[in-house]
This record gives C-alpha cells, structure tokens and sequence, in this order.
C-alpha cells in the first residue's frame, strides 16, 4: 500500500492529519487501480464477493458443516478463501490493553478453568495473553475456547479445523498479498467511546496498516459511527449499518436514509448494510447510487445465490459471505465480464448469461414480496 506524507505514529492527534495524506489501492484481480483519498469517491470496479470473517464465520449450533470447517478469524481461514476468486476478505479488529491490534470477532474471550466458565474482555487482555487462547504455533496446548451463541447457550468452540489466533500484524505478513483486506473496527455496541480512546484506538491499527500494508487493498468499516468519521481523516471507510433491522441508542444505526446522511456529512464512501434492510427497503438502492456512495451487504442471505444475484440486479456493489466458494463459482456462472467492453477499452461491465432472467414484472413481484418473507 502506497503512502503519501504520513505516518500514524507521527500524528498525535487524528484532527491534524494533513489534507493529501492518502492510500493507495489497488487489487491484481481488478481491471482498473483504485486510488483512494479525502476527495475520491470510491467506484467498485466490479461486482465484488467478500469473504466473510476470511472463508467464513463459524455457527456452532448450526447443522451446517461448512459454517465449522474452519477456525474464522484465522491465518488458515484467510489463505483458504484467497484460493477462491474473491477481491477481498472482511475481519474483525480489536486492540489489546498494550496497543496491539488484533483479529477477533467477540467481544469477550470464554474459557474454562476447573469446572469455572470466566470471560475477559479482549480489550482487557494484553498481545501474550490474547495468543495463550486456542492451538498454538510451537505445538503447545493452548487454553480452550468457548463461545457463547445468541441464545446464551455456552459451547465448546470446535471446529474442524482449528488454527491460532493471530494480530493484524499476522494477517500483513502470512496472507496472500493480492487479496483485499475489509478491516472491521469493532467496537461494543453497548459501550459509549470516548473521542481519546477511539483515537488512540485507531492509531494503532493504523501504524499496522501502513508499515505492513504495502501494495495490498485495504478498505475500513465500523459500526460506530465516530470511529468510522475519525478514520476517515486518513483513510476511505465505510459505515457499517443494520438497515433497521434492529433499534440502537445512537439514531445513527437505525436505518439506511440515516446513514446515509452519515456518509455524506462526513465524507464516507460507502455503506455496508445487514442484507435484509436493504430488501425491505430496495428503494433507498436508488437514493445511495444517486448520492455516489457505495453500497455492500452482509448477512446469512448472502449465503443464498438467488438473493446474491438479486442484488446484482438491484446495483449493489458487492457482497460479504460465509460460503466463500459456493458464492464465487455461483456468481461466475451468472456474471461474467463483457468481451466487447473489454476490446474496445471499456469499463469492464458485467454481462449476464442466459439464465436465470427476470422481466420488469417479476423483478418488481419478487421486490414487494422478498420484505413479507424477512419479517420472520
């Protein structure tokens, strides 16, 4: 990754970033350069397929197979989905109490000590500490993981195949260095930051992007609104958002017009939104385009090739998802670059097969419809 002028240890305060401080982006599997900075506005070069968490997050309640191949979040997750044809891979960053950045979705660690279940904050935890959890490089046994579901059910974090946790410093050095990193700036939902800890926070993670970054893609998103304004300061970001689908404190999160608005006060480029609130409300697609920013989503429908391929339909931009190569051969069978634009030097538009098709009319049943059928 190209810098210009700056360097985060060099900034002492993010309100003193200088105006042409920029990255430089750009991915081997894009037709074109991405060249990011306070004035661009972000262009997906192409439909994108994200990988969810590297080759996706683990369901360890669910039936599925796929959802507990591989430890999420992990050196070996992230160099299995760059075998696919993916541009990037999206993961959680937090950083410990001595200022390392590190990947982990959770905001607690879960463990077992003499029949005892603790929990610690990451945050709470220093580099070494954070590192003793799970299988570990030198062959030792490390500290077991539990995890605890959505229903406050606590499991042993069993997967089947497990890897070590790892530092975003780990991710620079051992992940293929073509593929795209979406760096989550995870915050807890029910925690409100102060502006000091969030710069401090974010300094951090920012020296570990630049001095390892090199040539690779990098994009930020955060669900906390004043993280993903401060990092704007030095970099292109995108806010993360629910899309309604669930009410918080901060107005900010409940619904795409919001934020939006968000993006436009603060110069972002774009918006990742939870899938189904983009489908209750496809007309705000139109508004987004119309306002250049971009617009991604996440979401367990993503892991459905129908609704991928709806969205295409729709303009969305690209898609984060769990099943990394189901989604990727899904979407190059129905999506493929157009031979005539590309020899007559055109802009590498997607061209779509045969099938599947939809008329005008079915496209606009299939909108009324798809909001009765996430309600539930």
């Amino acid at each position: 990754m190209a810098l210009q002028a700056v360097h985060v240890c060099d900034v002492h305060n993010l309100d003193h970033v200088p105006d042409n401080a920029s990255l430089s982006l750009y991915s081997t599997r894009f037709s074109k350069g991405v060249e990011l900075n306070r004035e661009a506005t972000f262009k997906m070069p192409k439909f994108m397929v994200v990988g969810h968490r590297g080759n996706g997050m683990n369901l360890l309640q669910s039936t599925d197979g796929r959802m507990k191949e591989i430890k999420e979040n992990s050196i070996m997750s992230f160099n299995s989905a760059a075998k696919h044809p993916i541009d990037f891979i999206e993961f959680d960053v937090q950083v410990t109490k001595d200022d390392c950045p590190v990947i982990f979705h959770d905001n607690f660690i879960l463990y077992e000590d003499n029949g005892t279940v603790f929990e610690k904050r990451v945050t709470e935890l220093c580099l070494s500490e954070f590192l003793c959890f799970g299988p570990q490089k030198a062959g030792r046994a490390g500290r077991s993981l539990l995890r605890k579901t959505k229903d406050g059910k606590i499991v042993e974090w069993k997967v089947e195949k497990d890897d070590s946790l790892c530092s975003l410093q780990d991710a620079f050095q051992q992940v293929e260095s073509s593929l795209g990193f979406n760096i989550e700036l995870k915050f807890d939902d029910h925690i409100v930051y102060q502006q000091d800890y969030l710069t401090r926070v974010l300094q951090a993670i920012l020296q570990v992007v630049f001095e390892h970054g090199k040539d690779r893609p990098v994009i930020f998103s955060s669900f906390q609104p004043d993280a993903a304004l401060l990092v704007r300061k030095l970099q292109s970001v995108y806010f993360l958002t629910n899309g309604g689908t669930e009410i918080f404190y901060d107005v900010r999160r409940n619904s795409l017009e919001a934020a939006m608005k968000v993006c436009l006060q603060g110069g972002l480029q774009g918006i990742v939104s939870e899938v189904k609130g983009v489908f209750r409300n496809p007309g705000a697609v139109n508004k987004i385009k119309d306002a250049k920013l971009s617009l991604l989503t996440y979401g367990k429908l993503n892991n459905v090739s129908e609704a991928v391929y709806m969205q295409h339909l729709m303009g969305i931009d690209g898609v984060i998802v769990d099943l990394v190569q189901e989604i990727t051969e899904a979407v190059s069978d129905l999506i493929k670059p157009s031979k005539m634009g590309e020899e007559e030097g055109g802009d590498g538009e997607m061209e779509v097969k045969s099938k599947p098709q939809f008329s005008q009319r079915e496209l606009s049943f299939l909108f009324k419809l798809i909001p009765e059928l996430i309600q539930h």
